[in-house]
């Protein structure tokens, strides 16, 4: 889990940098996907949108969390408290730090206003536009989502522990209709459920994992989820079963006709399976997770390695530093970068994929730089006494 959690957030890191195409207009910098103007590029998104395995994670840590906190004779105040002392801690840090930068620009009058507006002419930002798709704030819209997974878990639990596999059954057959009632009615604010739905859904099966309900699994139903999921994947993004609803599926899915393939938001489709999530969405974590699942004797195995455990160690050990501060790192990057040429293509060229090294490594070495300026302010240990302290218990 410890490994999942890592490799997780690390994709979403090179997934950010990797796939960004970058404007610089009028005072304001913000990125967009490249996924939405780049045919095939939507596979990646099949294999990489690793959300639900965050979650997945998450919905495991915080049913052993739980349990040792009771056990210890600690309510679940101390529990919820516990558990969000770790996110927000180094999150407080980051905001401060951009309230004093946004201040600076504000007084010298750099950069565009923005939004969201505050009083008369004041906005809260200049030079960015508001999360979520923008540098440096988008990824944020996640740490606020999962803030509230982790205050409703006690309720989560207890819910798994009455009624066990229903629960995500029943998140799954509620993401179904959510996005049936949405799209047939043109009622989009309905989508907006589905945060719930979706999110939820491998949040509890990570409970059944910490409990040892799907570690009682054979084999051939870890098999049923990688080709259910990708069979419904399949199904929901293509043509031919929407052409049964005639023309009216040009109303829910307009100049598609069908759910779009990419499972991200691109900024130039219609129509979004990740902001909010939809039922492919869910479906995508469906075959992830039954992938993980298949794959976990080979990646225990793998684990027995030093240098693939000191990995997992090390990027745990700062691994919401990590994810705070990934993008300030690419808008780093982007300033010093776009003044020498580089970064300025507005579509997946030739050029633009010549430049994909040099986006992963400038970025990654600022934020080297930022983890050791500000990692310290995640938990009192410093990655190498983590280190220490997990092998030797090893």
């Amino acid at each position: 889990m410890d490994f999942l959690r890592a490799a997780s957030i690390t994709a979403v890191v090179f997934g950010h940098w990797f796939i960004s195409i970058n404007h610089w207009e009028g005072g304001v910098i913000r990125s967009t996907s490249a996924i939405g103007v780049t045919s095939g590029l939507w596979l990646f998104t099949w294999a990489f949108q690793v959300m639900p395995v965050f979650f997945f994670v998450g919905g495991f840590a915080n049913l052993v969390a739980y349990d040792s906190t009771r056990r210890r004779g600690r309510s679940t105040w101390t529990f919820i408290r516990g558990r969000l002392e770790r996110l927000l801690r180094p999150s407080i840090v980051f905001l401060g730090l951009w309230a004093v930068v946004q201040i600076g620009l504000h007084h010298a009058d750099i950069g565009a206003p923005t939004g969201p507006r505050l009083w008369g002419e004041t906005t809260l930002l200049r030079g960015m536009r508001p999360p979520g798709a923008t540098i440096p704030f988008g990824p944020l819209w996640f740490l606020g989502v999962y803030l509230v997974v982790v205050v409703i878990a006690p309720l989560t639990i207890r819910l798994h522990r009455r009624f066990g596999l229903w629960v995500p059954l029943a998140m799954a057959i509620g993401a179904g209709v959510v996005d049936l009632v949405a799209f047939s009615s043109g009622v989009r604010g309905w989508r907006w459920l589905n945060v719930g739905f979706v999110l939820l859904f491998p949040h509890q099966l990570g409970h059944a994992y910490a409990d040892g309900t799907l570690a009682r699994w054979a084999r051939r139903r870890f098999w049923a989820m990688v080709v259910g999921g990708l069979s419904g994947l399949v199904a929901l993004t293509t043509p031919w079963l929407f052409r049964l609803l005639g023309d009216a599926r040009f109303d829910w899915f307009p100049g598609i006709g069908h759910y779009p393939k990419s499972l991200l938001g691109t900024d130039v489709e219609a129509v979004s399976n990740a902001y909010p999530p939809t039922l492919c969405f869910l479906l995508g974590g469906v075959w992830t997770l039954g992938a993980v699942l298949l794959l976990k004797p080979r990646l225990d195995r793998w684990l027995q390695r030093d240098r693939p455990w000191r990995f997992t160690i090390v990027v745990n050990a700062r691994i919401m530093t990590l994810f705070l501060w990934h993008m300030t790192a690419f808008l780093l990057a982007l300033l010093l970068l776009w003044p020498l040429g580089f970064g300025k293509e507005q579509d997946s060229t030739f050029r633009w994929w010549l430049e994909r090294p040099l986006w992963l490594v400038a970025p990654g070495l600022i934020l080297l730089g930022l983890i050791a300026i500000f990692g310290r302010f995640e938990h009192g240990r410093t990655p190498r006494e983590e280190l220490t302290g997990r092998l030797s218990r090893r």
